[in-house]
Order: structure tokens, then sequence, then C-alpha cells
């Protein structure tokens, strides 16, 4: 990540603002322009005000790679990983038949599908038109739906759990 600009920005309506930009590089190496409107020229009146309020905002982003760490993981990772830890044998929290369904979309759609995509690459829209595609029953393609949003949970609830240090 580089250190950014600060740059004052007009406003239409209101007084001026104070913007931050910066790049970083996403999961694929390419590098990402980001910008975040830091507060007007009546709270921050100096450039070097502002400058210490962007300190908090470049030490929080530093110290939490959520996104990143979760985009690198591929689909079929993803899922590997939530069997192993949600829909092993001893967990009452889901029935059999529960558990059994979400591997059969697992294995039977899931995986061939989408298994090689990295987390970062797969887009909603993508998703809803594979589903839409699909020669099933719209109750079918609710389970594989609610399947891959049970993945995506299982996810970020991982990789939040493996940076604090509790897994």
């Amino acid at each position: 990540m580089q250190r950014g600009s600060l740059i004052q920005k007009e406003r239409k309506h209101g007084p001026a603002v104070w913007q931050f930009r910066w790049s970083d590089k996403g999961p694929d190496a390419r590098r990402i322009y980001r910008k975040r409107v830091i507060g007007t020229v009546e709270e921050y009146v100096s450039a070097e005000a502002a400058r210490h309020a962007v300190k908090g905002l470049l030490a929080k982003q530093r110290s939490s790679p959520l996104c990143l760490a979760s985009a690198a993981m591929t689909m079929a990772e993803l899922c590997f990983h939530f069997q192993q830890h949600e829909l092993i044998r001893d967990d009452h929290w889901r029935s059999y038949s529960t558990r059994r369904n979400y591997l059969f979309c697992l294995k039977r759609w899931i995986i061939p599908r989408w298994g090689k995509y990295k987390l970062g690459e797969i887009r909603t829209i993508e998703v809803e038109c594979w589903l839409r595609s699909l020669p099933r029953a719209r109750s079918t393609c609710a389970k594989i739906r609610n399947a891959m949003s049970i993945l995506f949970n299982h996810a970020t609830h991982w990789v939040a759990r493996s940076l604090l240090g509790s897994e």
C-alpha cells in the first residue's frame, strides 16, 4: 500500500471536503484505486489536521487483511473446509438430511461449476444467471443458492476466526 494523497474537493452544495486517495493490490495483484472522504474543510481546517485523521484509517486497513485472505481461496478449497468443519457426523446443529443435501449440492453442482474459481472472482450476477440456466425445478435451484450462501458465510466466519487466532 502506498502512502496516499490528500486533496481538497469542492462540492455542489455545502463546504469543500478533504478526500484521501490511495491504491493497494487486490487478490490478483492488480492495482485497485480507492478514495474516501475524510471530512469537511470546516472540520479539518488544515491539510495537516486532515492527514492526522487519515493515520487511523491507514492503521485500520493494514491490520485487516480479511477480504484478501478469503479472496485468495478457491471454491473447491472452501467446500473441502466446509465439509471438514460443518458437515461432520457428530454435528447436532444440522440434521442428517440437511448435511446430506448440502453434500449433494456441493458434489453435484457447486464444485463442478465453481470449484476452480477464487472466491473474489465469483460474482452474484453470474451465479444468478447460472442458476436460471439450470434445467431444474425452482426449489432445487433455491437449495443450491442457499448452499452457496452458507458457504460464503462459512468463509467469512472462518477467515475472521483464523485471523483472530481462535482456530
